[in-house]
């Protein structure tokens, strides 16, 4: 049976954009028979909000989104993270590099990049020749770890924007897959995990679709029977035309629902962003039976006052 996964990241709030590209998700699957996981994706030190988990499964249950397993927590066992980086590092495709944000910059100003938020690593800590490194030669948590790229595109078939061709190497150069604080980078578990969970159906902004070639290289150097099929979705922005945010007011969906909007507002507004008519209350099982991929605007769509003003009007 196809697979697929609603990956919610407890490091902030679910929020419209959000509950868009998880409310497709969940259609498609419903729509053609996938098995849906609940994986929460809690890696990211810091960053990890407590109680937000468990805030993000009450919301997607809120609007009526269910899945068939899970939720499994991805900090509950990191032992085939490190054994990925260990079958990396033992073969060369893998070395241990401790540069920080200000030094990439630093070395990296006129370099591309692969997006706001990602500088390209310049190859500072790079050996010239692939050198296996032993678990026994270095302490996995007292450095980060960068994964050796190839020269060269990459180039996949996306099932909504179509054929991709992406340089790795050009774009980000090598990039992070075990961080300083000893877990694994984002890159690193989604591979490990989306091939041990058997996924092969995968929905997901279109701010993620430069991490399908790292993806598909990291999985080719592991050895994982990978082969995902990908949707890559269009984003919620503000007006100011950068992703949803703070600076864009409270579009949390725990603030509509303690502010009594009711989830089917929520749902239809997300309806009408997914060109399914004029915005009107619906329910999740009414949007998985009229959601169509076709009917699917390309471009981002523009989060405004008028948006909120209309699922606060019912309260």
């Amino acid at each position: 049976m196809p697979r697929t996964r609603l990956a919610p990241s407890p490091t902030g709030a679910l929020h419209l954009g959000n509950a868009r590209t998880f409310l497709v998700n969940w259609a498609l699957a419903r729509q053609q028979g996938w098995q849906v996981l609940m994986r929460i994706e809690d890696l990211d030190g810091p960053r990890v909000k407590q109680q937000a988990s468990l805030e993000a499964i009450e919301l997607l249950e809120w609007l009526d989104v269910d899945w068939d397993a899970g939720p499994v927590y991805q900090t509950s066992d990191l032992e085939p993270y490190r054994q990925a980086l260990w079958q990396l590092a033992a073969r060369g495709l893998a070395y241990p590099c401790n540069c920080t944000r200000r030094e990439i910059e630093a070395a990296s100003r006129s370099a591309p990049h692969a997006d706001e938020h990602e500088l390209r690593y310049p190859g500072t800590c790079r050996p010239a020749e692939p050198t296996p490194v032993a678990a026994s030669d270095v302490e996995l948590d007292e450095c980060g770890w960068r994964f050796r790229v190839p020269v060269g595109e990459q180039s996949f078939v996306d099932e909504f924007l179509g054929q991709q061709q992406i340089d790795v190497q050009q774009t980000v150069g090598d990039f992070q897959i075990w961080t300083k604080g000893g877990l694994p980078s984002y890159q690193l578990a989604v591979v490990v995990d989306d091939a041990r969970q058997a996924m092969d159906r995968i929905v997901r902004g279109n701010d993620l679709v430069t991490s399908t070639p790292r993806q598909q290289l990291l999985a080719a150097a592991l050895e994982l029977d990978y082969a995902p099929r990908f949707w890559h979705l269009p984003l919620v922005r503000g007006e100011d035309g950068r992703r949803l945010a703070k600076r864009h007011g409270d579009t949390r969906l725990v603030h509509y629902r303690e502010q009594g909007v009711a989830a089917e507002r929520v749902v239809g507004l997300l309806a009408e962003w997914c060109g399914l008519g004029p915005r009107r209350e619906m329910t999740a099982e009414e949007f998985a039976k009229s959601f169509r991929l076709d009917a699917l605007p390309g471009d981002d769509v523009v989060f405004a006052e008028q948006d909120d003003q209309w699922l606060l009007d019912a309260r």
